[in-house]
């Protein structure tokens, strides 16, 4: 009802946009606010789904009676292994129907894969669900971040954030509505459903708004039309290739801290179920600073904003791992691990915003090839991590794996500082 109220509040006193911003099939007269809010809707409805599962993984964990770490990491890999699958597919699904029809399937079909998890009754069913859900999961990312990078355009500046900052409000509401169904012990059916039928509802309200791709013809990209012609064949950009090997240690990070932070809290810390607040913290933090990144890079620059949140990513995870359980008050155990979780939250919040950003300012490919040339070398992050973190958690613990992910930090720093294309950015 939130979600909707707010729909309809911006739909008002908006400026109409001019329609040689857009393909031929933008009806006229539509505000680039209504367009804006509506896309951001989805990725309202995409943060929700997302945390919903997330929180409620211990619990998952718990009703299939998996005690085998490395076991749990295979069920969660076949998460990144749908989210592979999709890669092609995604590229493909956008380029050919536009990206207004696939936000609108894959959100659908997210949501209906979260709703088959809460009814799976066999660890089998468990995982060919999950194996959709991360289908429709990277669908999902790739024709969400085509339309925000199209509205971004519209808008002559950068507004990536916001969207993403839009998505960690609404995971963050998701994490909150599920510690409240784990303290309350509603089963994950009737909290999954719940998530899934508002899913259905902004679909219904917002798609409407959604716009066509933006319309990139033969000159509209600095390399002119014959680059764009063999964008499929040649070697991707340098630019390109940088930006997916941040985006893969950042994805790394987010896996950790996605699948990880519940179990950490109840293996670790062995905290009880009221105060097992990892991941909300993370998402609150997270979502915090994507909606200051905009204010941030203005004060800083993109550049050093992903150099300080290497920083941040690399100092929280040391906190939890080395401090986590230097004490032997379990308050005191549980504020620390949340210091050292809000930092990384903190940290990882800018990270994938400004990557997508940086593709639509620098990257001469066309955007769709772009978006996927990225998301396929960045998804590696998500495609190791359940093993990683996994076999390293059954053989040392969880808690040298986020040592050893913390590291991913000060690899963020060196990468950053080594592209020179940034550099130019400032």
């Amino acid at each position: 009802m939130v979600l909707l109220l707010f729909h309809i509040f911006i739909a008002r006193n908006e400026e109409p946009i001019d329609t040689c911003f857009m393909n031929n099939t933008l009806t006229t007269g539509i505000s680039k606010e209504k367009i804006r809010y509506a896309a951001l809707t989805f990725f309202l409805a995409q943060g929700l789904c997302f945390s919903s599962w997330a929180s409620r993984i211990p619990d998952i964990k718990d009703i299939f009676d998996v005690h085998y770490a490395f076991y749990w990491g295979l069920v969660l890999f076949l998460i990144p292994v749908g989210k592979f699958i999709a890669i092609p597919l995604a590229g493909y699904l956008v380029s050919k129907l536009g990206s207004r029809i696939m936000v609108q399937v894959s959100i659908l079909g997210y949501g209906l894969s979260l709703f088959a998890i809460g009814i799976a009754s066999h660890i089998v069913m468990l995982g060919v669900f999950l194996f959709c859900f991360g289908i429709f999961w990277n669908l999902c990312d790739i024709s969400l971040n085509t339309q925000a990078i199209g509205i971004e355009r519209i808008y002559g500046r950068t507004i990536m954030a916001t969207f993403h900052g839009g998505w960690s409000l609404a995971a963050c509401l998701g994490a909150l509505i599920g510690f409240i169904m784990i303290v309350a012990n509603v089963p994950p059916f009737y909290h999954f459903s719940l998530i899934a039928c508002l899913i259905l509802l902004i679909t219904l309200v917002s798609r409407a708004y959604l716009q066509e791709d933006v319309n990139e013809d033969k000159g509209s990209r600095d390399d002119g039309g014959e680059k764009e012609k063999k964008g499929w064949f040649r070697m991707p950009e340098k630019i390109l290739l940088q930006l997916g090997l941040i985006g893969l240690f950042a994805l790394i990070v987010e896996s950790a801290m996605f699948d990880w932070s519940g179990i950490y809290f109840e293996s670790v810390i062995q905290a009880p179920k009221s105060l097992q607040i990892g991941f909300l913290v993370f998402m609150v933090m997270m979502t915090a600073g994507r909606f200051l990144t905009n204010y941030a890079y203005r004060a800083m620059g993109k550049r050093n904003v992903l150099l300080m949140a290497g920083g941040l990513i690399f100092v929280g995870f040391l906190t939890s791992s080395l401090l986590g359980e230097a004490f032997s008050s379990m308050l005191a155990k549980v504020i620390v691990n949340s210091v050292g979780f809000m930092l990384v939250g903190l940290g990882i919040s800018c990270m994938v915003p400004t990557i997508y950003s940086f593709v639509g300012e620098k990257s001469k490919t066309p955007l769709g090839i772009a978006l996927t040339i990225l998301s396929s070398i960045s998804f590696i992050g998500s495609l190791i991590a359940p093993l990683l973190i996994g076999g390293i958690t059954q053989v040392f613990g969880i808690r040298y794996a986020y040592l050893l992910i913390g590291l991913l930090g000060l690899g963020i720093i060196l990468i950053v500082k080594g592209v020179r294309e940034l550099k130019e950015s400032e």
